[in-house]
């Protein structure tokens, strides 16, 4: 693809190729494939653990599923048995002495019976597929919820270690493949089960035959343990593409950012960017084909020698006399029953090894969120909270050298409005997540009335702690939970209401079309959509409607008029003698509001004071107020 400029200076000059996606590799601890060392043998010695874990899963959600699972399973097994069974008695009849009329007489019975058995084994299959039905959704459901739930409860500094996201895309996949689990673990029983009962019929008919068939379907198994391996082996190979690939996909697409995509060109380059790296993932696949293929031809022909090997053997039993001519014509029937039985243990019982290997993904992505969940203590914090107190804070993110916050001390107390200014990447933004708790201090302590926030329940801290971030969500919720944040503090609106008030929004929400009602997202049917102040103020809403001891606000009125940004610091202004109220701007003359100021250079604070004590200090802050005026 040739990008070219229209500027007349440069018609005509060549400009160079889209650079292609960056090569994303998903290595180190959790980047080997565990199929790697896989033998049968081992798909055989994990099956009764992959059988286990997914009746203890199919168990916690739909008990009657399961039992009426397992009792069509057996069903099926049983009628399978008595199929083969009355086949003998009916095939000793039909090749046995006397008239044609004489000989379908006697094997009558045997026939209806073999009838209502196999009709009787068919219902029960269907029965399965009900049970299977029921239980399958609310399996993938629960699983998709425990997958949100561990995201959202990990400790914050998670996202930021290796791997977390591409383990994270792993475990994605294992969700899909949970749908798949109780459909192969249920035809891997079926065909355990009626496996069992040919075997004991076929054995009954001459020992030598079960362990020829046990040969005859051993190829496969090793074949679809080996295809599995490749099939995995791409897996993994794609698991950082994928996951790049759907970020982008969900940028790329998303409504909000379609005028910044539009006016600045990108169009092209985003499809192209999409299909290079989409063409990557499925160059990969396509070069495993091949191999899957020869795996498939090898196994399937030397699974067909000893299948050809059985029947022989068959063959020279009848002709040789040493079996009698009904026994061989059942053993037809028999081996015909056994062969698929085995051959469909085989397959599923290698895709259940297979799916199962996804869901230990799935599996080590929970428990590892599990172990990152935290785990601080149960001491408490006052409702009232007075003073909080950072002791010597020192925080360095993962993979990082230098520290984002290093060394600071800083007493808050109520009634005060803190405001923390500084340039991009001075740590103001991970000082405040040190204030509320979100991130732990490596070193220091951070003292909320004395509790260390390392030894106090999140959630306590969390309850009264209001947070404006910088980036802001824009829920596609109601108007209403987008006040509220689904917590609310009454059965009325009356409160929603003061808070939008408090933000001069009550016009605006009267104009939607189901005011608090009304879905804030309108990608959707029947939603609506707010200018980015409007959302700026329904944020700065959410704080006040919350009543917390502790109000921090991260650039509150970066997209609202002169208007709004007046109306907003007078409400934090009168608000704010009964609370902790933190502000961190790069609107200096914001801070005029504020009882104090610190000004953070490289994670250390290097100025605090007022206001007009700081513009004529000569410091960061006089210049930076200078720069700002000057513009």
């Amino acid at each position: 693809m040739q990008v070219t400029v229209t500027d007349a200076s440069t018609e005509h000059a060549k400009t160079p190729p889209p650079p292609p996606p960056a090569t994303i590799t998903f290595e180190g601890k959790y980047g080997k494939n565990p199929l790697a060392e896989a033998s049968f043998a081992a798909m055989c010695r994990r099956l009764p653990t992959v059988l286990r874990h997914t009746a203890r899963m199919a168990w916690s959600v739909d008990r009657p599923g399961v039992v009426l699972l397992l009792i069509c399973q057996f069903l099926t097994g049983a009628t399978a048995a008595i199929v083969l069974a009355f086949t003998a008695r009916a095939m000793t009849h039909i090749l046995g002495a006397g008239t044609v009329p004489e000989r379908l007489h006697g094997a009558l019975p045997s026939l209806i019976v073999v009838t209502a058995a196999a009709g009787l084994g068919r219902v029960g299959s269907a029965v399965s597929s009900y049970a299977d039905g029921r239980i399958t959704p609310l399996l993938t459901t629960e699983a998709d919820i425990a997958l949100v739930a561990a995201v959202c409860r990990v400790e914050a500094s998670a996202f930021g270690e290796d791997g977390f996201a591409d383990r994270q895309e792993a475990a994605e996949v294992g969700v899909t493949r949970t749908r798949l689990m109780v459909q192969d673990a249920q035809r891997f029983m079926a065909a355990l089960i009626r496996m069992i009962a040919a075997s004991g019929v076929i054995t009954a008919l001459h020992p030598l035959m079960l362990p020829l068939l046990l040969l005859a379907v051993l190829p496969a198994g090793v074949g679809a343990v080996l295809s599995a391996r490749v099939d995995y082996e791409t897996h993994y190979l794609n698991v950082g593409d994928r996951n790049v690939r759907s970020m982008m996909r969900w940028w790329a697409t998303y409504s909000r950012y379609g005028d910044e995509v539009r006016a600045n060109g990108m169009t092209g380059y985003l499809v192209y960017w999409y299909r290079a790296l989409s063409d990557r993932i499925d160059r990969r696949t396509l070069t495993a084909a091949p191999r899957m293929l020869r795996i498939v031809l090898a196994t399937s022909a030397l699974g067909g020698v000893f299948l050809l090997g059985t029947w022989a053997t068959l063959a020279w039993l009848a002709t040789t006399g040493r079996v009698a001519l009904p026994v061989a014509a059942t053993a037809v029937v028999a081996v015909q029953t056994t062969l698929g039985a085995l051959s469909q243990f085989v397959i599923h019982g290698a895709a259940m090894f297979h799916t199962s290997l996804y869901l230990a993904d799935m599996r080590s992505f929970l428990d590892m969120a599990e172990e990152r969940a935290p785990r601080r203590g149960e001491l408490t914090v006052p409702e009232h909270v007075e003073e909080i107190q950072l002791d010597e804070v020192v925080y360095r993110y993962p993979g990082k050298d230098e520290p984002a916050v290093d060394g600071v001390s800083l007493t808050l107390r109520r009634g005060q409005i803190l405001a923390v200014v500084g340039e991009n990447g001075s740590g103001k933004s991970t000082l405040v997540k040190l204030i509320i708790g979100v991130l732990l201090a490596d070193k220091g302590r951070v003292l909320w009335d004395g509790t260390d926030l390392a030894h106090a329940d999140p959630d306590a801290v969390w309850k009264r702690t209001a947070l404006v971030p910088q980036n802001f969500a824009c829920w596609p919720l109601r108007t209403r939970e987008n006040i509220t944040l689904g917590q609310p503090r009454t059965h009325d609106d009356q409160p929603v209401w003061e808070a939008i008030d408090a933000v001069g929004m009550r016009e605006a929400v009267e104009k939607l079309p189901r005011q608090l009602d009304t879905l804030l997202a309108k990608e959707l049917w029947g939603g609506a959509e707010l200018s980015g102040g409007q959302w700026q103020r329904l944020a700065c809403g959410r704080a006040l409607y919350r009543q917390t001891a502790l109000v921090i606000l991260d650039e509150p009125t970066s997209q609202m008029d002169p208007r709004g940004e007046h109306g907003i610091f007078g409400r934090i202004k009168a608000i704010a003698g009964e609370r902790i109220t933190i502000i961190v701007t790069h609107r200096l003359e914001n801070t005029k509001i504020a009882d104090h100021i610190v000004v953070m250079e490289e994670g250390r604070i290097t100025e605090h004071g007022r206001y007009e004590d700081l513009i004529h200090a000569g410091g960061t802050f006089s210049d930076l107020l200078r720069l700002s005026q000057e513009r």
